[in-house]
């Protein structure tokens, strides 16, 4: 229940037999005046995926939300969880025994066990080196050799390993973790997905010279994204990371119109899921285009200063990460992590954590540092 203490200022509490940390703060969340916070104990508050998933509409929640859209995986997480790659692109339990290293050891409010790029394309047929310890996974071929060929996409493409293996990763981790932790899958969609089958180059290339070869290919591949995702939600996932490599340098702000508004707004209503759209780099010319896709949460790139995110969100969307990996998370120490957390905070993004996937050769302790800096309301 919500028991007043003065005017503008609430204490929550409720009894239950599962102690935890409940904050006294100003206003009807941690987001009204959450310089003043003072930590409180209590018992029986949300559980870390009911405040994940709060988080992600922007509703209410008792502390910020702190969690990743991306990999958190990292060299020494590796070595630290007796877990590494490839056997955690894999191997379906590998995959998600590093995965819950993201909640077990780092402390965030959700796990996510799709640590590549390259799960899909792989059942489509590229050819991908899934790279080890120190090296990510990455392919140098491609499927078709123009835009022009037909995209012939094999009737089993979902029953493959690729596919399968974290498929099963999110059944175990929905098994590991019940309804106490929040579950996020990864899809890739149609503009990245063109990139590993068609190539990035004939793709670009083709957005100028042969727009409808483009726009067929992509209404193919939306199919791969939706079916893929659905799969993933009847897996256990509660929501997904929508990731589309469309940043300015690689999408102009009419491509992002012409090609990608429409097929974003359409995996949402056809997903009908919480998806969290993440897009690396500079995103400030596309922020309030995503804003009317329906997508409800979108995942930015420290490229774009959290203010200016939240100014040009508005209040239709949550905003997810913006922690730059290599000067904080890789680089920093705890004041300049600490400094950070506050800055997002102060700014409006609603959940906490890396703004892309984490540098392998990152220290785990700093995204650990992070979480807990970001649930304490920053302590220097």
């Amino acid at each position: 229940m919500i028991g007043k203490c003065s005017r503008n200022v609430k204490i929550l509490h409720e009894s239950s037999s599962r102690a935890t940390v409940g904050y006294f703060f100003l206003g009807e969340d941690w987001r009204q005046g959450w310089q003043h916070v003072q930590v409180w104990v209590c018992c029986g508050m949300m559980t870390p995926r009911q405040i994940f998933m709060a988080a992600l509409k922007r509703e209410p929640v008792p502390r910020p939300a702190v969690g990743s859209a991306t990999s958190i995986v990292t060299t020494d997480l590796m070595d630290e969880v007796g877990v590494g790659f490839p056997r955690a692109h894999l191997e379906p339990r590998a995959m998600a025994e590093l995965a819950a290293a993201g909640h077990e050891l780092l402390g965030y409010d959700n796990v996510m066990p799709l640590f590549s790029v390259w799960h899909e394309s792989a059942a489509l047929g590229c050819e991908v080196d899934w790279g080890d310890a120190g090296r990510m996974p990455d392919s140098s071929g491609r499927v078709f050799a123009e835009m022009k060929s037909p995209l012939e996409v094999p009737d089993d493409w979902l029953d493959r390993a690729p596919c399968q293996v974290p498929l099963q990763a999110l059944r175990y981790l929905r098994q590991r973790f019940d309804d106490q932790v929040a579950v996020v899958g990864k899809v890739f969609g149609p503009w990245t997905l063109g990139y590993h089958l068609y190539g990035v180059e004939e793709l670009l290339m083709a957005t100028l010279l042969s727009p409808d070869d483009v726009r067929r290919a992509l209404r193919g591949l939306i199919d791969i994204t939706v079916a893929f995702g659905k799969a993933q939600l009847a897996a256990g996932a509660d929501a997904l990371t929508l990731a589309d490599h469309c940043t300015r340098d690689l999408c102009s702000p009419n491509a992002y119109r012409d090609f990608l508004l429409p097929i974003h707004t359409e995996l949402q209503e056809r997903l009908d899921c919480p998806l969290i759209l993440h897009i690396c780099g500079d995103t400030s010319d596309r922020i309030p285009m995503i804003a009317q896709t329906g997508i409800g949460c979108f995942h930015y790139d420290s490229k774009v200063p959290a203010r200016r995110a939240r100014e040009l969100a508005r209040e239709r969307l949550s905003l997810m990460g913006g922690t730059n990996n290599l000067q904080v998370l890789r680089r920093g120490n705890r004041v300049e992590i600490a400094a950070d957390v506050a800055e997002k905070l102060e700014c409006g993004t609603d959940i906490l954590g890396p703004e892309c996937a984490v540098p392998l050769d990152a220290p785990w302790r700093g995204l650990r540092l992070l979480a807990e800096l970001g649930k304490g309301m920053v302590t220097r």
